[in-house]
């Protein structure tokens, strides 16, 4: 996730551009930069680091220009580099462009561009747009007739916005699948990925469509269809703006935008300093018995906890409910207790960590919210710093108490011999990689699972399988699809389905299979097993496999092709299909996304 902002003004609009891009941070803050049109000319600044680090170093404040394009990046293609940091331009440094997505077809763009003379100074693909439109501009013809066909060329998603001296003046940008606003004001005309881009000028917004693109200038603006090039009249938005719709960034619910933010909050839980994580896996070395807990979401990521710290920590920790804990846990000074919760409010959680606490256990807890109640209840807290979660359906947090359990266990691991640090290093720099696969999941994937919730909408009973740690996934998998659709979900134990649930397989159950990383070879054998156990009775089976699965291959009835990644990694790519099938089958279903009936973000009621 990036942040794109843009001003055409009457009077100099560096200010504007630079607060656009400051507001834009939470977006992405890898590195920034901005490009200004002046005097017949581009002025490009960029660097890495913060915006305000970059403004230190490269005074984005201090350019000059009526007219302007800023970025602030989260980067995908290519490393964090000055280099791969935007605005990119063409060879002529004519014209300038920011972008946020993930162009697919990149990589075959830019060997062709390269074979006609186009040198790359980046590992982008973002810097193929500006050779693009340069290549198609040599053609003849007006910059507008040039960007469109370059456009068309474009395969993937992406919010973009372009300036060049050819077309002094004007912003021209472009949306598919990836938001993009125009704001509209007295003096000024701008564009950002979300309102927080120009919301201290302006109220007044006009929302791109897929498929979309418009020519922006101080004075007005027009919107036309990418692909028949005819003009689209778009209502103007009065924003009823408040600090959460801000936060919503253009997104048409909180649930997609969090969704979204998940690779950034894989960064946030790696920053979480290993010296808190140390002292949790210490607390459960020393305890006789070990438990983890938490209640709907938070139950399944304890549930996954128990795979990751039996693999990796060498310890098993059965979860168990929290609102079941009191009922079952046997517990006394010489255990431990680690607990899961979102908002630290709920109550049947604090209701255990009390249960656990009367009897002399050490407690800990992985909790998103700073001074709620289970902080102050337990001895050690772990603040996951994943940020607000609006949509009462937890995605982004349940995904950052995931990657923290399993740092933990890895922690665990290294303090009974289990692991190396070197090896604990290694593992911990493969979870960071985990928010590049997520990225390329939803940039990538994002349009199959859509299609797919489409065409199957009218399916009111899911059956989700997998096994080992899989199985949680499929459970909490499950349980998305409950909450948002109001469908009849229900996860499972591959291996269960053949003792008493097969007998629903018919016409009117569609299955789920989790399919484990190719590398696994008897767990994949044996989730195989399964999905032919449900062929074979006329089932229809929906496969989220891996690239790469070649022995999958046919299987199924239909299926999601994920990226490929190792065995530490797969469990969580499952998650992230599973969220997006929910969401996009709720928006087929007119649910309402953020506020599904009858739940609510945190219980606090027995």
């Amino acid at each position: 996730m990036c942040g794109i902002a843009g001003v055409a003004g009457s009077s100099n609009i560096a200010q504007r551009l630079f607060r656009g891009i400051a507001a834009l941070e939470y977006r992405g803050y890898d590195s920034c930069g901005m490009a200004v049109q002046r005097n017949g000319s581009l002025d490009i600044r960029k660097n890495i680091g913060t915006v305000e680090a970059v403004n230190l170093h490269e005074r984005l404040s201090d350019m000059k220009g009526l007219v302007g394009i800023a970025h602030t990046r989260w980067a995908t293609h290519g490393g964090v580099t000055r280099e791969n940091a935007h605005p990119h331009s063409d060879n002529d440094g004519r014209i300038a462009v920011v972008h946020n997505g993930i162009i697919s077809n990149y990589r075959d763009l830019r060997e062709r561009l390269a074979k006609a003379g186009a040198i790359f100074r980046s590992e982008t693909d973002t810097e193929v747009i500006a050779h693009l439109i340069a290549h198609h501009l040599r053609q003849g013809g007006e910059f507008e007739r040039a960007f469109v066909a370059a456009l068309r060329e474009l395969e993937g998603t992406f919010a973009l916005a372009v300036i060049s001296v050819v077309a002094p003046g004007t912003i021209f940008c472009c949306k598919r699948e990836s938001p993009l606003i125009i704001g509209l004001g007295d003096d000024a005309n701008y564009v950002g990925s979300d309102f927080n881009a120009f919301i201290e000028y302006t109220r007044q917004a006009v929302i791109l469509d897929d498929g979309e693109y418009a020519v922006v200038t101080r004075q007005a603006y027009g919107v036309k269809n990418l692909q028949t090039g005819e003009p689209v009249s778009k209502e103007v938005t009065e924003i009823e703006w408040d600090v959460e719709m801000a936060r919503r960034g253009g997104y048409p619910h909180y649930m997609l935008k969090e969704i979204y933010d998940q690779p950034a909050t894989v960064q946030a839980a790696l920053r979480v300093p290993r010296a808190e994580l140390a002292q949790v896996a210490r607390v459960i070395h020393g305890s006789h018995h070990g438990f983890l807990c938490g209640v709907g979401t938070t139950y399944y990521m304890a549930c996954m906890g128990q795979y990751f710290f039996s693999r990796y920590g060498g310890r098993y920790l059965p979860a168990v409910s929290t609102d079941e804990f009191p009922h079952l846990a046997e517990v006394d000074a010489d255990d431990s207790v680690l607990a899961i919760s979102q908002s630290g409010e709920t109550y049947d959680t604090l209701s255990a960590i009390r249960h656990a606490k009367s009897r002399g256990a050490k407690t800990a807890a992985i909790v998103n919210v700073m001074g709620s109640s289970l902080v102050r209840a337990v001895d050690i807290p772990i603040l996951q710093g994943s940020g607000p979660e609006i949509c009462v359906i937890s995605t982004k947090a349940a995904m950052s108490q995931a990657v923290l359990l399993l740092l933990c266990a890895l922690e665990l691991g290294a303090l009974n011999g289990r692991h190396r640090e070197e090896d604990v290093v290694r593992l911990r720099g493969e979870v960071s990689a985990l928010s590049d696969r997520i990225s390329e999941t939803l940039n990538e994937r994002a349009g199959f699972l859509h299609a797919a919730a489409h065409r199957h909408q009218r399916m009111k009973n899911w059956l989700y399988l997998g096994r080992s740690i899989y199985y949680p996934a499929a459970l909490e998998c499950a349980l998305k699809m409950k909450e948002v659709t109001y469908l009849h979900a229900e996860g499972m134990s591959a291996g269960f389905l053949k003792h008493g649930t097969i007998s629903l397989i018919d016409e009117n159950m569609y299955t789920i299979v989790l399919m484990p990383a190719p590398e696994e070879k008897e767990l994949h054998a044996l989730t195989r097993s399964s999905a032919e156990e449900v062929r074979a009775r006329g089932g229809f089976v929906l496969g989220f496999r891996f690239e790469g699965d070649e022995a999958s291959k046919g299987l199924f009835s239909e299926e999601i092709v994920l990226p490929r990644v190792s065995s530490l990694l797969a469990p969580f790519l499952h998650l992230v299909a599973g969220q997006l099938l929910a969401y996009f089958l709720a928006v087929a279903l007119k649910r309402d996304v953020d506020r599904p009936r009858s739940l609510a973000k945190s219980v606090t009621v027995a």
